[in-house]
């Protein structure tokens, strides 16, 4: 069983996926604040390609219809002079959009805005009328009532928007929206001949600008909504009570004729504020191949993500722990050590073991186009356990060479720990000099038996990445390109509105 070194202030939950994941440890300082960080620099990159936006677009049309229907539209009453009849009042109520069909519709994107289009999209409505008139045949006036249902044609819906920064979060700015319907047909249920014309001449002009005026609300209404949801996004997302990824937003999204760039700090810090890193650079542009069927994004991690959260833990103790069980419990006995190191289990006979494992220095880290490549020097420290009493008797350093592969799980990157090669040397010894070939059989069990499938335990809760509520990744794979770590991927919709959630984040 692994455990954590009581004596720690940070004995909770190690960061041991973050280790294997981070990049080279630069040297930390204790300073206060983010203001020393380079806040023209974004470690995480997310790029949202056609495919993506025709996600977004389809997406935001679906939850439009359905914010919009079923939509009661204010009566509309009017006095007409008909023919043989006279005047009549005629009141056209409960009319009610019922349903909206999609025909065709486009996202495109410029330097400055975002423009969707719909187009050839019809729309149903039901209403009810009624009239009374009152003519010189009949001077006790007439009265009639019934239904009819309403066929708009050709409506057309438009709407320019922007993104901009606003302090780290996203602002969405409406710049133009409206919305033509182009022709419309209606059909009376009961009604003198008479009423079908007149309700044609005088009420379709009406009718369509209820129509055109009560869709454009709900444009507007809807962009509110969404700017208020991008607003809410967090600036920070705790991990635990030792780190935080800073998930802010840096600069303007950049808006080309293909695609949708935002850059996200990504940088983690300590929850007590001071634990920050010295200044990261981000140095070269991201230059990622893209092999195969484009992806909907794109999202790309810079190694100082990893270095820094690295950095955080680092400083803050977290990388050591205990481990009292192992798989062949006999190793933890002076007796199966006395053929090994016959000093230790003549001074301290049948005595009860234990181990204890930390990081002593900053580990190698590097991307490669294949993988990551880890050198990590661990301290291995042998107690021996008498009369209540935890005796230090030897000190192993061990050097380790190993891989890292990135994996996806759920919406976090995750990975997965190889151990390449080990050598190992005596750092210090309570009881005389030690032959450490005989003991290296011994270090190469506990790493693969217990040590390495701890890692990779840690190694799969991985690190979040910036998505949705109710958004997951779907057909995700992953490139190397150094100093970057990309995720090309789909997204599915799980099937409940993310602007109804109060967290925008999902993290796990």
């Amino acid at each position: 069983m692994l455990t954590y070194n009581s004596t720690s202030e940070k004995s909770m939950a190690p960061p041991f996926f973050l280790l294997l994941l981070s990049l080279v440890l630069i040297p930390t300082s204790v300073v206060v604040g983010l203001q020393h960080l380079h806040e023209e620099d974004g470690f995480i990159s997310v790029v949202i390609s056609d495919k993506g936006l025709d996600f977004a677009k389809q997406f935001l049309i679906e939850q439009a219809i359905a914010s919009i229907v079923p939509y009661q539209l204010s009566d509309i009453e009017k006095k007409v002079n008909v023919p043989l009849i006279g005047k009549a009042q005629v009141i056209l109520s409960e009319i009610t959009i019922k349903d909206i069909k999609i025909n065709a519709s486009s996202v495109n994107t410029g330097e400055s805005s975002i423009v969707l289009i719909v187009s050839g999209a019809t729309a149903d409505l039901t209403m009810n009328w009624r009239y009374n008139a009152r003519t010189s045949l009949v001077p006790i006036g007439i009265s009639d009532s019934g239904t009819a249902t309403v066929k708009v044609e050709d409506l057309q819906v438009g709407l320019t928007v922007n993104l901009r920064n606003q302090e780290g979060t996203l602002e969405l700015i409406l710049l133009d929206y409206g919305c033509k319907v182009g022709d419309l047909s209606i059909k009376l249920s009961g009604g003198a001949a008479w009423l079908y014309q007149v309700i044609l001449d005088v009420f379709e002009g009406n009718i369509a600008s209820a129509v055109e005026e009560a869709i454009s609300k709900k444009i507007s209404e809807g962009i509110t909504q969404l700017d208020t949801l991008l607003q809410s996004l967090p600036k920070t997302v705790s991990l635990d009570k030792t780190a935080v990824l800073n998930v802010s937003f840096v600069g303007n999204p950049v808006l080309t004729n293909s695609s949708i760039e935002l850059e996200i700090n990504g940088l983690f810090t300590g929850t007590s504020g001071i634990l920050v890193p010295q200044t990261y650079h981000r140095g070269s542009e991201i230059s990622v191949p893209r092999p195969g069927s484009p992806r909907m994004i794109e999202i790309s991690v810079h190694e100082n993500v990893l270095k820094s959260a690295f950095s955080v833990y680092f400083t803050a103790d977290s990388m050591q722990w205990i481990i009292d069980e192992l798989p062949d419990q006999a190793l933890l006995n002076t007796a199966e050590w006395r053929f090994i190191v016959p000093q230790l289990y003549k001074q301290y006979p049948n005595a009860d073991m234990n181990i204890n494992v930390s990081i002593s220095s900053a580990p190698v880290i590097q991307v490669t186009n294949k993988n990551i490549e880890a050198a990590i020097i661990v301290d291995v420290i042998i107690n021996v356990l008498e009369a209540g009493e935890v005796i230090p008797v030897v000190c192993i350093s061990v050097e380790i060479s190993a891989s890292v592969d990135v994996e996806i799980a759920k919406s976090n990157i995750a990975g997965r720990l190889a151990l390449d090669k080990f050598s190992i040397y005596l750092k210090w010894s309570k009881i005389g000099k030690l032959h450490i070939q005989m003991i290296q059989s011994v270090v190469s069990s506990v790493l693969k038996t217990v040590i390495i499938p701890f890692l990779n335990s840690q190694l799969k809760r991985g690190i979040p990445l910036p998505m949705l509520n109710g958004f997951a990744l779907q057909n995700a794979g992953t490139l190397y390109t150094h100093p970057w770590v990309t995720v090309s991927t789909d997204v599915a919709f799980l099937g409940h509105s993310y602007l109804r959630q109060k967290t925008a984040y999902d993290v796990l």
